[in-house]
């Protein structure tokens, strides 16, 4: 279910099919890439899907959509998918993270979905705008129903979609503590990052604070990527607006004001100085130089060292 946002996001409800990301699936959505560039869509499709995938068929069509949730691979025509360069660096044989390992591809994950909102409206939506200690999926379902209605007014969205996409999201981070079935048990790539906690059977809350996992390379790609779609062209950034602006890096790491300054006073000796903090007569601010794009490659090549 997508309809369009104003910022030219689109609005999305659907398409994992509730199972959460699971640490192989990209790795199996980047397998079937030909020639490293591109992947065609019938490999999403065809009759040898299952035996390719290893997996049931409506998991194949989940693996499809976090491939693209994720940024791993965009559209480019009717027939394929084109692979991100990012992706490639990361998941090729013999690259930084091939099997998705290491935490910093977990953290990517998690900024691609609640940070940038492709096809991932609930995951945005919730790191962004719920604000009360603890919550339970019934307590999110009309919020984001009036969220959604806010954007879309005219688009009428199914209860029960939203709820298994509540649901999905939730599990995500924070798995069933108990299951009926081994679905329940498969740990999902993003339960690692201790954002989300069931704190009573349904009821869950926010880890805030330090995130130790959270290596400083993938705090500045997440910063400037921020930096350039909230304020382009501009050479500082406020403390205020990186801590807590609408996706942010501090809303969406769920970051507390002392570890964002911690981090961001560090980024000058991290980045050479073309990034730094200053703090004058209490005006706290970020300034940052021109980043070229392998500047960019290299905030995240070093979360992988």
């Amino acid at each position: 279910m997508t309809t369009q946002i104003h910022s030219g996001v689109r609005v999305h409800f659907s398409g994992h099919e509730t199972f959460p990301l699971r640490q192989m699936w990209l790795k199996k959505a980047f397998d079937r890439a030909c020639g490293g560039e591109t992947i065609p869509k019938a490999a999403f499709s065809d009759a040898d899907a299952i035996a390719a995938f290893g997996v049931g068929k409506n998991m194949v069509a989940s693996i499809k959509h976090w491939a693209l949730a994720c940024g791993l691979m965009i559209e480019a025509g009717q027939n394929e998918f084109k692979l991100s360069k990012l992706a490639s660096e990361i998941l090729r044989d013999g690259g930084l993270d091939p099997y998705a390992e290491n935490p910093a591809t977990a953290w990517l994950v998690h900024w691609q979905l609640a940070g940038k909102c492709i096809r991932s409206t609930t995951w945005y939506w919730l790191f962004n705008h719920v604000t009360v200690p603890t919550f339970t999926r019934q307590e999110l379902e009309k919020p984001l129903a009036q969220y959604a209605q806010k954007i879309d007014s005219k688009h009428r969205l199914s209860t029960s979609t939203l709820s298994r996409d509540l649901e999905t999201c939730l599990r995500s981070y924070a798995p069933r503590v108990t299951g009926s079935s081994p679905e329940d048990f498969a740990e999902p790539l993003l339960g690692e990052l201790g954002l989300l906690q069931e704190v009573h059977k349904g009821q869950h809350s926010f880890r805030r604070g330090p995130k130790s996992s959270l290596h400083d390379g993938i705090f500045a790609y997440a910063l400037v990527d921020f930096w350039d779609r909230q304020a382009n062209g501009q050479s500082s950034l406020a403390f205020e607006t990186i801590a807590y602006a609408e996706g942010s890096p501090g809303r969406v790491f769920k970051l507390d004001e002392e570890s964002i300054a911690q981090r961001l006073i560090g980024l000058s000796d991290f980045t050479g100085g073309k990034i730094a903090w200053t703090d004058s007569a209490g005006l706290r601010q970020v300034h940052r130089k021109p980043l070229s794009k392998e500047d960019y490659k290299e905030l995240i090549r070093r979360a992988y060292d």
